[in-house]
């Protein structure tokens, strides 16, 4: 059935609830229970758009599972726990599986694999001492489908449906290079032969669809899986074979020769048939999988692939672990829901859904006003958030975010989170427009937009908030380092008007300071020592540090290289500054801006009378690139935000392959490296039309750093 945008508001109020429910009270609240699943499974398999997370989805299905056990006499034979999720539709015609084609059980902790163990061996009549082999492999996070060769030909493909029936989607899966369209199964003595497994989609291959949709304008897929699934079901098989999808083979589920049924005799375990499938040209990660011997191997295995997921070339959400023996397997059996003799392993959830519930907007340290979104606490790959940046106007705009709305938030790997989408069918009318401000929140200075940036900042060179966060980036790390000098000690020190511009941060009074509540004469003698250190800093990491618009640490290395004493950049005009590679207009004028300005040369003086470097030394000198790498004599440039590795770091790499990196897209460059949220500098790229643009993916890919 398709649902109305007010049946779709109720029934996520309902799942709310049901999250929060440790029990149920009522039949009449379980058929609630199991109407809110089925909602789940039609918007997760029939639109490739789910509401809730895999987390949340599961802990609502073990809700009803725990239900229906304590009240037997609720049972219902349509409920979501007695059948498989369908994603049958009108669109295709329905084809019957040779053999059931169920889901997993999901577990969540390895306490949960001891338990499977223990199942396991009690089903097979097995002792605790006694050998068992579990076949372990990732679970990748694609669109199951079903493929059926008839002496030794593809003949039909189709989706998972309701585990009984699925749509038939032959034409689309012949498009799937990774499938052969002809396997000498007749050598093994079979006839006909049904295989599972999963369409996925790359990392590489998503990110690239994504970055084209984004400069044709259209919607963001929301991860490679709902890209993946929703072209299985396309109706031009041009449009599947666009998307250059993957299909790796986890099962044989059926295997018939000239006297029926040879399943399991052809091959004793499923390690055995992997490999088969493996030499016949399929694509079944031979390398990735792993016979376990004991149930701790496994959770050695699981631990070392929750390691490895972020590096993987495909989204894998966990991993699914079987019986090894096919004997065993029958032994096992099955429920109508899952088979007894495998369980996945489930990561912790990298995204969920939560309420936009307001949104500040917080000032940087050149001016960049960045709206921050205030949502419901969620747990995340280990994390509760609670803030997500919004980075610009023009992404709040993109999404159409509102205050008041459900929205998907993701945390990939160690990266900050990010909000995905909004769910726009969940909206009540009561949600609120999110209000970009015209004045500096801080100093209520209008608020300027330079062309072609994304960013509205606040122009007053006086402005006090402006003015904290720059003293807080100075003293970073990627600036002056001065160790224990974080965030709220400056805060602490700015609010106590001990602060009023760079030069003060050294000359504090650490006697005042060992008297504060929480420090000490130690914590103030360590400081003073962190301070001392930083004054002998390079004139680079100076200059970084004093927050001129469009001069980060690329740029600031590059002048560094060619002066010798700081204060005599005042002499310098426009021209000269540009004759320095990647130091173009804007960067130029806002120098000279700077060193004209008379209270900042003040700032400059009053600091070298403190002690702080001001003339260059060997640190600040060219490094040289490394010789022979793959980008030797090549230019680089990283914008966006990396997954796998900080900017810095990825910088480093090139770096060491020969590259020289830029810091700003000009005729010189030759590669830009797109990471998420890539903004005007992948628009000037394309725009140059020699730029040759990678994806995160693809430049690992050409690093070997896999």
């Amino acid at each position: 059935m398709r649902y109305t945008p007010d049946q779709t508001r109720d029934l996520n109020r309902l799942t709310g609830h049901f999250l929060e429910a440790a029990d149920i009270q009522s039949q009449p609240s379980l058929e609630q229970l199991r109407e809110v699943l089925r909602f789940h499974e039609w918007r997760y398999y029939v639109l490739d758009d789910p509401l809730i997370s895999d987390f949340e989805y599961d802990r609502i299905y073990k809700l009803l599972e725990r239900s229906e056990q304590v009240h037997p006499e609720w049972a219902s034979e349509d409920s979501p726990t007695r059948r498989v999720s369908s994603d049958l539709t009108e669109s295709f015609a329905t084809v019957d599986h040779l053999n059931p084609m169920l889901s997993l059980e999901n577990s969540y902790d390895l306490a949960d694999l001891e338990a499977f163990d223990l199942r396991v061996r009690k089903l097979c009549g097995l002792g605790a001492e006694e050998a068992l082999e579990y076949f372990a492999e990732p679970k990748f996070d694609g669109g199951s489908i079903a493929v059926i060769y008839e002496h030794d030909r593809l003949v039909r493909a189709a989706t998972r449906g309701d585990g009984a029936r699925g749509e038939e989607i032959t034409a689309n899966a012949r498009t799937i290079r990774s499938l052969p369209l002809r396997v000498a199964f007749s050598t093994l003595g079979i006839s006909r032969v049904e295989l599972r497994g999963e369409a996925v989609l790359s990392k590489q291959r998503f990110q690239a669809i994504n970055l084209q949709r984004e400069t044709d304008g259209l919607p963001l897929f929301a991860n490679p899986r709902n890209a993946a699934t929703g072209v299985l079901r396309a109706k031009d098989p041009a449009e599947t074979a666009s998307r250059n999808l993957d299909a790796f083979i986890f099962q044989v589920s059926y295997a018939e020769g000239q006297n029926g049924r040879i399943l399991p005799d052809a091959f004793p375990t499923h390690a055995a048939w992997m490999e088969q499938l493996d030499a016949f040209g399929f694509k079944v990660a031979i390398a990735d999988r792993k016979v376990c011997k004991t149930i701790a191997e496994v959770e050695r295995y699981v631990g070392e692939w929750t390691g490895r997921r972020d590096a993987y070339a495909y989204d894998i959400d966990g991993v699914v672990i079987k019986v090894n023996e096919l004997s065993m397997q029958l032994r096992c059996g099955s429920t109508a829901h899952h088979p007894r003799w495998a369980v996945a392993h489930k990561f912790q959830a990298r995204q969920a859904s939560s309420s936009l519930l307001d949104v500040e907007f917080q000032i940087g340290k050149i001016g960049s006003i960045t709206p921050v979104a205030k949502i419901a606490p969620v747990q995340l790959a280990g994390v509760t958030v609670s803030s997500v940046s919004l980075h610009n106007e023009d992404f709040i705009s993109q999404r159409d975010l509102r205050i008041g709305d459900q929205v998907l938030v993701e945390r990939a790997g160690d990266v900050i989170p990010y909000i995905v989408k909004a769910f726009p069918e969940l909206r009540k009318g009561l949600e609120k427009p999110i209000v970009f401000p015209s004045r500096c929140p801080a100093c209520s200075t209008p608020l300027v937009r330079e062309e072609d940036e994304a960013a509205w900042r606040c122009p007053n060179d006086r402005c006090e908030g402006k003015r904290l966060q720059c003293m807080i980036h100075h003293a970073s790390k990627d600036a002056m380092d001065i160790d224990g000098l974080g965030r709220s000690l400056i805060e602490r020190f700015y609010d106590l008007g001990w602060l009023t511009d760079l030069s003060d941060l050294y000359s504090l009074d650490y006697e005042d300071i060992s008297e504060l509540e929480g420090m000490g004469k130690k914590s103030a003698e360590n400081l003073r020592k962190s301070v001392e250190k930083a004054k002998e800093n390079p004139i680079y990491r100076l200059l970084h540090g004093l927050c001129i618009h469009h001069v980060g640490k690329k740029i600031a290395q590059r002048i560094a290289a060619q002066v010798q004493y700081l204060p005599d950049l005042a002499d310098w005009d426009a021209e000269r500054f540009m004759a320095i590679d990647d130091v173009g207009p804007v960067a130029a004028g806002n120098l000279v801006r700077f060193f004209a300005n008379p209270q900042n040369l003040q700032m400059l003086r009053r600091m070298e009378a403190l002690g702080v470097n001001m003339r260059a030394t060997e640190a600040d000198q060219p490094q040289v690139s490394g010789s022979g790498g793959i980008f030797e004599g090549k230019t680089i440039l990283f914008t966006g935000t990396l997954e796998r590795m900080g900017r810095d770091e990825a910088e480093r790499l090139a770096e060491k392959l020969g590259a020289r990196v830029l810091a700003a897209v000009s005729s010189k460059l030759n590669i830009l490296v797109v990471g998420r949220d890539a903004g005007s500098k992948l628009a000037k790229a394309q725009k140059l039309g020699t730029v040759e643009i990678l994806d995160e993916q693809a430049f690992f890919d050409r690093t070997g750093n896999e």
